[in-house]
């Protein structure tokens, strides 16, 4: 996962007094728009250090945060599981803006982060100022949240770190065929947790009550799409993804007129953002949105 002397780790308390962990990924001397990362359903602050690393460095750096929702990572577990929600989430990431006096970011969503960023847009918008979205669009694909559903908080722990590489590549290998074991080595060690040199879960098991919703039709998020129209959108797609569909994507740009995609080959549901390749097209993104978004808030 490469260094990790390049974050400062913070920690802060959310308005029910739950303690959440965050990361900072510094670019001194920036004055570019910072970038707040948030995760997928059961990931965390981890999954981004890649290209948190990339985006905090060079000659366009701008500093990054990296989010660990309540129950996920290194933040405090819910007592009460129906708070693994998304609006409760939207409202935490508002809290961590007010702790690190934060008054406007980019952000890169990623599958639920996604989602959250979605309300955030409709609760308080003036945060807001470009938007990536990893791998997730307002139609989310039923069969690809049935297979979610059928592992979250239901595979056993393994019994060592060899072993958790095995299992993370035998879960995803079909949907991603060209990414080497080397790399599930290291996604093994950011969705799962250690204490005490043995390995623990990576997030609440109990999340997967949160899945329920599955019993009945997906909704459609349209409206809370439409509260992102105001901002620079570029919307990232793993070729074989299961759960955001290219027709998807169409619909958005209709109803989106700055809005961009990017696909990233030979991966699924969500790209990793390990290469360079998006890694690259999410940097170029937020330089020439800033630009764009400066203008038409001049306006």
């Amino acid at each position: 996962m490469g260094s990790g002397n390049n974050f400062r780790e913070l920690s802060f308390r959310v308005r029910d007094g739950l303690r959440l962990y965050a990361r900072h990924y510094p670019a001194p001397g920036s004055t570019k728009t910072p970038v707040l990362c948030l995760a997928g359903l059961t990931r965390n602050s981890r999954d981004f250090h890649d290209v948190a690393s990339y985006l905090s460095q060079g000659p366009n750096a701008r500093a990054v945060y990296t989010l660990d929702y309540r129950g996920r990572g290194k933040s405090d577990w819910d007592r009460n599981w129906k708070n693994y929600a998304v609006p409760v989430e939207a409202l935490d990431v508002i809290d961590f803006l007010t702790f690190a006096e934060l008054k406007e970011v980019a952000i890169l969503g990623t599958s639920r982060g996604g989602l959250v960023t979605m309300v955030m847009a409709a609760i308080q918008p003036s945060t807001i100022s470009m938007v990536v979205l990893n791998d997730i669009g307002p139609v989310i694909e039923r069969d690809g949240l049935m297979r979610i559903a059928s592992y979250v908080g239901r595979i056993p722990l393994p019994r060592d770190w060899e072993e958790a590489a095995t299992v993370t590549r035998d879960v995803n290998q079909r949907s991603f065929p060209g990414v080497e074991d080397s790399v599930w080595e290291e996604c093994a060690r950011q969705w799962y947790n250690e204490k005490r040199g043995r390995l623990a879960p990576g997030y609440d098991p109990l999340l997967k009550n949160a899945l329920s919703v599955l019993d009945g039709p997906v909704p459609e998020l349209w409206g809370q799409f439409e509260a992102l129209k105001r901002v620079p959108v570029l919307v990232v797609r793993g070729g074989n993804s299961d759960l955001l569909s290219d027709q998807t994507i169409d619909r958005m740009a209709e109803r989106h007129s700055r809005l961009q995609r990017f696909t990233v080959p030979g991966q699924g549901h969500a790209p990793l953002m390990k290469d360079r390749a998006t890694q690259e097209a999410i940097g170029m993104f937020f330089e020439n949105a800033e630009g764009s978004h400066h203008a038409v808030a001049a306006e």
